[in-house]
């Protein structure tokens, strides 16, 4: 037995294991790019599969305003976006937009979409690789173990199946992250230019960029400071972000009122929000419940790796390695501070019992630093980890629990809903409430269960059983997702799909079409995108007098059923049961 292995065992190395030195055959290093290039093939396909099901958008109104935007940056009708001035962005949009230059029907050029949102969305699995390997020391074989899992953890894949940031903020953070342990190591304009230019996309795909590009400007000081990064490189690292920032302020001009903006600013209400008592209590809250989130859905691995980060800024040496988790810690709390603040200021807001879209983006990060280390640390110092996990899990699940038990006793139970958290409603069968007590359970029984497997002495049979735990947790994670395509991506996409279709109804350019607020909204939308050739315009009850065709409330021997012979319109179908009609004017 090695003296390395000597020390694991013995629990006398506090600090990671550098594992590089490969046991894998030259010959074989063929294999690693192989599998990486076969996983991406593979991931890809999953995701477009997963999304089957839906052949419309069902996550209203986020998809629906990412979609009119970008048919109006490929030339087309413009519509409505649910974002206001502030958090306006075009990048995701302006990453989609190509579907639309196809000028095919909407079923066609939604799932173009998906596509693209799957091949870029399956990028984590070699982006965790590098990071493992290269920010970790793994060898190849873990090194793929822990990418594979943290390119199948729902938190990620799920945004592959919508139109929205998601699908691409979760690769784009974990290369962000590589380029910064790049920075550190080797500072250079190269190293610089590269780190900047992703943190500018960043800033065009979300609002959640503002807080990346902080945590940059921070680590770009800090290596000036320390005289680490020269007059050039720091310019190579702001000129992207600058132009990225132009670039969108451009685009939103060029787009102009083509896109009619919906959403209501924030505004000085975030101030007032986290000034008062209730306020900062209530974002406090919800960003410790996104902190247990992540833990809960990584099966405690986020919090291992968390405790290791807090653990290594402590240390000195293995400067890259620190400042990444640095970095990667400050953003994390970061964005889950600035969401929290941004929604408590939106008024009449029902607040959430949580929202974990915002931090998404972090848990396959996280679950890889939690896999890296089950093969990295040695056994007493991850012992101490697990510990101040299983105490996070618990603590958080109680606190939780009594929170959302206080809000229901004073009669205003905290929102919870179908893209709340989809991956914690699979994991715990909390469909229609929140279980926190059952997602702790989970969490901690993931700790023990890893705590255990480390603990066998031999070392053939400890291997083994991490293999089998690796494997189990790619099942797992494969198990949840198709969960959650029959428990609620089938079922909402069915219910949004209008049947019969637009052009079932005979309806065809160049006519002028309008649709009545009394239509739910799910299928007005809907129906609004597959006329793909004018922008649909909204009425309440009298339709736009240029309006050819309208689509209406169809809600036979009810007050509010549409009559359209009282304007001239002759009723073309639709369907009583989702209370919608399409009409023609005679």
């Amino acid at each position: 037995m090695t003296v390395e292995a000597e020390a694991t065992r013995a629990g006398d190395t506090g600090g990671p294991v550098d594992r590089r030195g490969s046991a894998w055959p030259n010959r074989r290093r063929w294999l690693v790019p192989l599998l990486l290039v076969g996983g991406w093939l593979l991931g890809t396909a999953w995701r477009i599969w997963l999304a089957r099901h839906a052949s419309m958008p069902f996550a209203h109104t986020d998809e629906d305003s990412y979609l009119n935007t970008a048919r109006a940056l490929a030339g087309g009708s413009g519509g409505f976006s649910s974002e206001n001035e502030t958090l306006r962005r075009i990048g995701y949009p302006l990453l989609i937009a190509p579907a639309f230059l196809l000028d095919r029907d909407f079923v066609d050029t939604y799932l173009l979409v998906r596509v693209i949102n799957a091949a870029l969305n399956a990028t984590v699995l070699p982006l965790a690789y590098l990071l493992g390997s290269r920010l970790l020391g793994l060898r190849p074989g873990p090194a793929l173990a822990a990418a594979a899992g943290a390119a199948t953890l729902p938190a990620v894949v799920f945004h592959a199946t919508v139109a929205m940031t998601d699908a691409v903020l979760g690769p784009l953070l974990l290369a962000w992250l590589l380029a910064v342990h790049r920075l550190v190591e080797r500072p250079g304009p190269v190293a610089a230019a590269v780190c900047g230019t992703l943190v500018g996309a960043a800033h065009l795909v979300h609002s959640r960029g503002v807080v990346i590009v902080a945590g940059f400007a921070l680590l770009a000081l800090a290596l000036v400071v320390r005289r680490r990064l020269d007059p050039a490189a720091l310019l190579a690292a702001v000129l992207p972000v600058v132009a990225a920032v132009l670039a969108n302020e451009a685009g939103v001009r060029l787009l102009g009122e083509t896109v009619q903006l919906l959403g209501n600013p924030a505004g000085g209400n975030v101030g007032r929000a986290v000034t008062s008592v209730r306020g900062l209590s209530q974002v406090l809250a919800s960003v410790g419940t996104q902190v247990w989130y992540l833990t809960v859905v990584t099966f405690g691995l986020a919090g291992l790796a968390g405790a290791e980060a807090v653990t290594r800024l402590c240390r000195r040496g293995g400067a890259a390695t620190r400042w990444t988790f640095g970095v990667a810690l400050l953003t994390t709390v970061g964005v889950a501070v600035g969401a929290e603040a941004v929604l408590a200021g939106i008024p009449d807001r029902v607040p959430d019992a949580i929202y974990a879209r915002y931090v998404q983006m972090f848990a396959p990060f996280w679950m890889l630093v939690g896999i890296g280390l089950l093969f990295g640390v040695a056994y007493r110092p991850l012992l101490r980890r697990a510990g101040a996990a299983v105490l996070l899990l618990a603590a958080g699940g109680a606190l939780i629990h009594l929170r959302l038990a206080h809000a229901a006793a004073q009669g205003a139970p905290l929102r919870w809903g179908g893209f709340s958290a989809p991956d914690l409603m699979a994991l715990t069968g909390g469909w229609r409430q929140l279980r926190p007590l059952v997602g702790s359970a989970i969490g901690v029984a993931g700790c023990l269960l890893l705590v255990l497997v480390l603990a066998t002495r031999h070392r053939t049979a400890r291997t083994r059983l991490m293999a089998v735990v690796l494997a189990t947790l790619l099942v797992v994670n494969v198990a949840t997702m198709q969960v959650i395509t029959q428990r609620l991506i089938r079922p909402l996409a069915a219910a949004g799909t209008p049947v019969p279709s637009v052009t079932d109804l005979g309806v065809r350019p160049p006519e002028r079409v309008a649709a009545s607020t009394g239509v739910p909204y799910q299928i007005r939308f809907n129906l609004s995108h597959q006329v793909t050739w004018t922008e649909v315009p909204w009425f309440r009850d009298r339709p736009p007098a240029d309006a050819e065709v309208v689509f209406a409330r169809w809600t036979p021997g009810e007050p509010d059923d549409w009559d359209g012979t009282r304007y001239g319109f002759v009723r073309l179908g639709g369907d009583p049961h989702r209370k919608w009609a399409g009409w023609r004017r005679r």
